[in-house]
């Protein structure tokens, strides 16, 4: 028997605890923001007194709180008040709807921005918008829309804001579209990278700085409010140490982060990559910070003659002759310092590269233990598995063939796409692999249409990507997104599963995970969130249980208007019955489909 009473029991649920016997268990107690004890209804709820606080949880699904291993959340809570986001809209209408009414409420000197997280393949009409129907929409209002990391289109009003005229040069890598005349259209192309659109979207008024805190705590609602608790942050274009980590670390001092960051440090300077580590090698120690903001290393961008960008409209980009003389020296000096490092690599091709670096550096610095990582790996080889397993190092995958798997079978072909990525092989060759997003500007940042692709193989418009063998079962895909993707912040045995010691971070689901039909998945969301048990969203029968947030800034923000991830019209929907009496004395509040006991 503890001596201490458990501060928190969860009851009457079904929760996926995520043990090495995927066990599913009634109960949960929290202690101290970690898991005391989980079993059943009698043996959990014998470790309260009379100041335990109890939730019953109407039979609902539990899962442990999801951990995207790859996701630009600094950057994209900076900016999450700015964006109309198109993430799960089901028609093209629809959204050149919200365009429209956003351009209308949006104020001159500012912007209508969607940035990522959409595919033309999710919309009822399949295509993308055409440039006269965002000048009809926005006629004088800049409109900015990204296509995953392949494109973007300005209206006029928004050509008339960067300056592009005839006379513009088109960027390094990148493409401005002319007509006949040789003036720009309005079409943007990264060919064969993407700074031409960084640096495009980077030209769009900022929120201020007072506003910053407003937008991250509102993105991180968002996040929770789908069930993240966790999440490694890998930096991103634009995206500066350590101006622009001012406003989390300020929430992280304020006591307001609600999901737990492990952030990684991008450079932004090409060809002065390696000046930028040795600054911050001096500076920062490996893994310094706490359980809600750690540093993680370096990258997804360690050299820039690195990054082969995963547009599958263009042919493989060969990465430049001098990638190994830049990129060693940076690993060297991060393998000497005990940094982990991430990089960012679409291709076979690189991946190849880049380990023979790391493969030099390893003879004289030993790699294993350092928790790095390729990010991304699409096409990956069985022999480049088997290297990385070698060198002690993991593969962080995320769902952006959802995305861009019609393009990528368009170019590549049927047999090449079943394998891509093969996590199936990944995990065979005994490597840790963990998923995650990618998002905000190509993929969502839903971890339900993640696990949506990864149960059922198919993209968000419907393509079957992958045979049987391909595919996971439930539990296995939520297993990536849980236990996988603790290894990647160092952090695996301290979350991930619903057991004792490990932090009391959990998601209770709007419906059951486990058996709602396939397209169900994507329309999960949660309805109590809970990091270092405690709630930090709250919906439905639990809504009394939600924290405060202030009302999203500026008032004019697309965010106010339509919030983040598209929800559809008629969720899913699990009947709670409450036929048998609680037997509990406590005061009952909340109210809805369920209750909610407290004890006092």
């Amino acid at each position: 028997m503890n001596k201490q009473p458990a501060e928190l029991i969860l009851h009457n649920g079904k929760i996926a605890t995520q043990d090495d016997r995927r066990s599913f268990v009634e109960a949960a107690a929290i202690r101290d923001g970690k898991f005391l004890a989980v079993g059943s209804n009698r043996e959990v709820t014998r470790l309260g007194d009379d100041t335990t606080r109890l939730i019953d949880l109407n039979k609902r699904t539990v899962i442990p709180g999801l951990n995207d291993s790859h996701l630009h959340l600094i950057r994209g809570g900076l900016n999450y008040n700015l964006e109309l986001r198109w993430d799960g809209v089901p028609s093209l209408a629809d959204g050149l709807h919200m365009l429209r009414e956003q351009a209308r409420r949006t104020p001159a000197g500012q912007w209508v921005r969607i940035v990522g997280g959409w595919s033309e393949f999710q919309f009822a009409e399949r295509r993308m918008p055409k440039l006269h129907e965002l000048n009809r929409a926005a006629p004088d209002t800049p409109v900015f829309v990204l296509h995953l990391y392949d494109r973007a289109l300005l209206n006029r009003a928004a050509l008339r804001a960067v300056g592009y005229t005839k006379d513009s040069p088109n960027p390094p890598g990148g493409e401005i579209v002319r007509d006949g005349a040789g003036n720009p259209t309005g079409i943007l192309i990264a060919r064969p990278n993407a700074m031409i659109l960084y640096s495009t979207l980077a030209k769009c008024p900022k929120l201020p700085h007072e506003y910053q805190f407003n937008s991250s705590r509102h993105f991180m609602r968002e996040l929770n409010r789908l069930g993240i608790t966790s999440a490694s942050d890998a930096g991103g274009g634009f995206q500066n140490y350590p101006e622009d980590y001012q406003i989390i670390e300020q929430l992280h001092k304020n006591g307001e982060l609600t999901v737990r960051i492990a952030y990684n440090l991008f450079t932004q300077k090409p060809k002065g990559e390696l000046a930028d580590f040795q600054n911050w090698t001096g500076t920062l120690t490996p893994r310094q910070g706490d359980d809600y903001l750690r540093h993680n290393g370096a990258g997804e961008m360690l050299v820039y003659s690195a990054a082969d960008f995963e547009d599958f409209l263009e042919p493989r980009p060969d990465m430049p002759r001098v990638m190994e003389q830049e990129l060693k020296p940076v690993v060297t000096l991060l393998a000497k310092n005990r940094w982990p490092f991430r990089l960012h690599a679409t291709y076979d091709e690189t991946i190849t590269r880049a380990l023979n670096v790391y493969e030099e550096v390893n003879r004289e610095i030993p790699l294993h233990g350092l928790h790095w990582f390729i990010d991304h790996a699409e096409t990956i080889s069985q022999r480049n598995m088997d290297r990385i397993a070698a060198l002690g190092g993991g593969i962080a995958i995320q769902h952006r063939m959802a995305f861009q798997g019609e393009y990528f079978r368009d170019r590549y072909g049927n047999a090449e796409t079943k394998r891509t990525p093969p996590v199936r092989e990944m995990l065979r060759t005994g490597l840790p692999v963990g998923a995650g997003t990618d998002a905000t500007r190509v993929a969502s940042y839903n971890p339900f249409v993640s696990l949506y692709w990864l149960v059922t193989g198919k993209t968000v418009g419907g393509l079957s990507l992958y045979d049987e063998d391909h595919r996971f079962d439930r539990m296995e895909a939520l297993r990536l997104w849980t236990v996988g993707s603790s290894w990647f912040s160092t952090e695996q045995g301290s979350k991930g599963s619903i057991v004792p010691g490990q932090l009391a971070d959990l998601a209770v689901l709007s419906a059951d995970y486990f058996s709602v039909a396939d397209d169900e998945i994507k329309n999960l969301e949660s309805v109590l969130t809970m990091v270092g048990g405690k709630p930090v969203y709250a919906a439905e029968e639990f809504a009394e249980l939600a924290p405060p947030l202030p009302p999203v800034l500026p008032e004019w923000s697309p965010a106010a208007a339509y919030g983040g991830y598209h929800k559809p019209a008629t969720a899913p929907a699990v009947a709670h019955s409450h036929a048998v009496a609680h037997g509990c004395h406590k005061r009952q509040v909340g109210g809805g489909m369920g209750c909610l006991c407290w004890a006092f």
